[in-house]
């Protein structure tokens, strides 16, 4: 029998980073498992993570380029394929502006090394303002709050779960997700952990989640209304003396202005808006304000809502006045391993720039994917006719998928770097794969900026690559839109991106050598970050590095001109009159119904669903309905719903639930895999329902463009009754 190889690395399936150990026989996957020496998740798991051996086997996996055949794709060579890129994007930037090819980014480019390394160097090259992300369907509203508050979207601050004793957390379900925007393994277990201290966890959600379940209370909420909820806490702390930001008021701009601002906002009047009661408002800021060691945490409920923007903002206003902001056990700031120095201060800005067609806002150099069907769409001067996506998958995660979906039906050419052919990828006119996750090095450059505690972990491919690496593909793809066509020379061309990350980092390049690609920029990065790091030291730790627990970082990384913390930046405060406005209308009907996402343990991308252990067992994608409402309406448990919005139309099995509040039903994301042309065959046996038919693109948050995906308006009906029949 042949010898078997335990090796170690981390998950790159999720936020949470689990240190995996996997045993590796003849080549192959054996066996994976938790590594209990990992200094971050010492263990534990999710099944996630033992899907990476279906993932690295998938058949349906791209194992080399595909163009284009009719109706389907038929395999061919790199250098076929990188020519058919080249005369395909070639003949659109010759006939028109740079800005007619536009870049989407998904989803799992956040867990590439290779993608956020070399992602940034195609959309340089590219030059183009149509870029898009899965960021706009998603946490920009919490990161352009977090530039306007501290100068920088990446110092997000993330609760201390490992010390502290009181925890709001709204629109978030960490019990199945493991942290988002917080980078924590077996976030369940760190819950447990502060009641086990005997602290206290409180839940706002529209249902009874995963991590309400274990909380030790839940407080329902009318979804789209957690602004509403956190101003009148702000309000709560002004009237009753309550406001105590400690030594931060020492570096703290606006305290008045904010005051000021949530006069409007008292309990009495939000509380019949939102659905939570006025003395539990008041209940919850004291409580809050009373606790030796607190935090409040918002994730997507609160960013993927008409007030993303302000709900992100509210959460660290909150933070900031009860003195937990950047103190142990409260929200605080990560400190990364591997980071350049940090350019001069400057003003957070968004708005550089709009949409051609709908006059979106830029934020962080993108565009919100709202609008990306109506560039493509609207004939016209700068009209998209080319797309590049990199692993992601729109056509699933943005508003008005069927809309897009016929837009991206009418490109004149589009090329995709994914190892699927999913419901997006079908229309590209060539695919190009990336290796397996074993097959290519990992560290988790993004997520550890979020991390409950400063950790480092480099993981070497673990299998020989079974095609060129990554970077390798998306050096060709930049020297192609930068008109050097696909025969660049790549070491080169690496060379001068290596060069100018060394300036950045204040290092000699020539002490990064002999390595290349990724692994020379992390070393460069590691260096140049505050522990004295290189990347053999990590070389020689694979279960990781534990880098110590969060520490107090303000007011040295504010990036602000002024040094300070500006509680009251002028974009938000312009936006609060729109929020004055919605607690003016009122609460909604009295048979009124909006649509929110839900989250799953075993799915995170879409792609997943491909893998056998993570789809087995009950159907997972289907209606949550209140019994109350599902008395009204006729629906029964099991039963089929036709789920309308302004914009779609879809049919799902119901599941009839207390865990969901009156006048909100719940649909998981990322599902609808029937699509024709589609290459997934085990995701096709479960295909679901895609919500994203119902988001309408004309909901966004307005200071970032972020999608609405909670809230939407819809309307139900038995799928039996006749079309337009029994609504409400």
């Amino acid at each position: 029998m042949a010898a078997e190889t335990m090796t170690y690395r981390t998950c790159p399936l999720c936020e949470a980073t689990c240190g995996l150990e996997i045993t590796i026989r003849e080549g192959a996957v054996r066996r994976v498992r938790g590594d209990d020496d990992d200094v971050f998740s010492k263990g534990f798991l999710c099944p996630k993570g033992v899907g990476l051996k279906e993932l690295h086997e998938d058949p349906d996996r791209v194992r080399t380029p595909l163009r284009r055949a009719g109706d389907g794709f038929e395999p061919v060579g790199w250098e076929e394929a990188l020519a058919l890129v080249d005369e395909g994007l070639g003949r659109v930037l010759r006939d028109g502006p740079r800005d007619a090819v536009a870049a989407y980014l998904g989803n799992p480019n956040a867990h590439n090394l290779s993608a956020l390394l070399y992602g940034r160097v195609l959309m340089k090259a590219l030059g183009s303002r149509n870029v898009y992300s899965a960021s706009t369907v998603d946490q920009y509203p919490k990161q352009l709050a977090s530039a306007y508050l501290f100068g920088s979207a990446t110092t997000v601050a993330v609760p201390d779960l490992d010390r502290c004793e009181w925890l709001l957390v709204l629109g978030a379900n960490p019990a199945a997700s493991n942290g988002s925007l917080m980078t924590a393994p077996d976030a369940r277990g760190r819950l447990q952990g502060i009641r086990q201290r005997g602290g206290r966890v409180v839940v706002v959600d529209p249902r009874r989640s995963r991590t309400a379940e274990l909380a030790d209370e839940h407080v329902p909420i009318r979804p789209g209304t957690d602004a509403l909820l956190l101003f009148a806490m702000v309000h709560v702390l002004f009237a009753e003396g309550l406001v105590a930001p400690g030594r931060l008021e020492g570096f703290l701009n606006g305290l008045e202005t904010v005051g000021e601002l949530a006069a409007n906002f008292d309990p009495d009047a939000v509380a019949p808006v939102c659905g939570v009661g006025a003395e539990t408002i008041r209940r919850l800021a004291r409580e809050l304000s009373a606790a030796p060691r607190g935090a409040v945490y918002g994730r997507i409920g609160t960013t993927t809502q008409a007030f993303g923007t302000v709900a992100s903002w509210l959460v660290d206003v909150l933070n900031a006045l009860t003195g937990h902001l950047d103190k142990e056990g409260g929200a605080m700031f990560t400190e990364p391993a591997a980071a350049l120095p940090p350019g001069r201060p400057r003003d957070a800005h968004s708005a550089r720039w709009h949409s051609r067609v709908r006059r979106l806002p830029e934020v962080f150099g993108e565009l919100p994917v709202a609008g990306l069907a109506d560039e493509i769409l609207t004939p016209g001067e700068g009209q998209v006719r080319a797309l590049i996506t990199l692993a992601g998958n729109p056509v699933l995660s943005t508003p008005n998928s069927e809309r897009l979906a016929a837009a991206l039906e009418q490109l004149d050419f589009m090329v995709s770097v994914d190892v699927y052919v999913n419901e997006t990828t079908r229309f590209a006119d060539v695919i190009l794969p990336g290796p397996s996750p074993l097959e290519r090095s990992h560290y988790d450059l993004a997520l550890y900026s979020f991390a409950v505690r400063n950790v480092a972990n480099y993981s070497p491919a673990l299998l020989p690559p079974s095609m060129p690496d990554e970077w390798r593909t998306l050096l060709r793809l930049a020297g192609i839109v930068a008109g050097q066509g696909p025969d660049v020379d790549v070491d080169a061309f690496d060379d001068l991106v290596a060069a100018e990350v060394a300036k950045r980092a204040g290092i000699d390049p020539a002490a990064l050598e002999p390595r290349r690609g990724p692994e020379r920029l992390l070393d460069a990065m590691l260096r140049a970050g505050p522990y004295d790091l290189t990347l053999a030291d990590l070389e020689a730790a694979p279960h990781g590095v534990d880098l110590g627990p969060l520490r107090p970082r303000l007011p040295e990384a504010l990036r602000t001109p002024s040094g300070r913390i500006e509680l009251a930046p002028g974009p938000i405060v312009e936006d609060v009159p729109r929020l004055r406005a919605a607690l003016a209308a009122g609460p909604p009907g009295e048979d009124d119904l909006v649509l929110v996402g839900r989250r799953d343990l075993r799915s995170n991308n879409s792609w997943m669903h491909n893998l056998p252990l993570l789809v087995r067992g009950p159907e997972r994608c289907t209606l949550h309905v209140h019994p109350a409402d599902a008395s009204r309406l006729g629906l029964a448990d099991g039963e089929r719903a036709r789920v309308r919005s302004r914009v779609g139309e879809i049919e799902i099995a119901v599941e009839v639930t207390d865990a969901i509040m009156p006048g909100v039903v719940s649909i998981p994301h990322g599902w609808g895999h029937d699509a024709p042309g589609v290459r997934m065959g085990v995701a096709r046996e479960h295909a679901g329902a895609n919500s994203n038919v119902l988001a309408d693109e004309e909901l966004v948050d307005a200071p970032s463009g972020n999608a609405v995906l909670n809230g939407i308006p819809v309307e139900l009906a038995p799928v039996a009754a006749p079309a337009g029949a029994a609504v409400a």
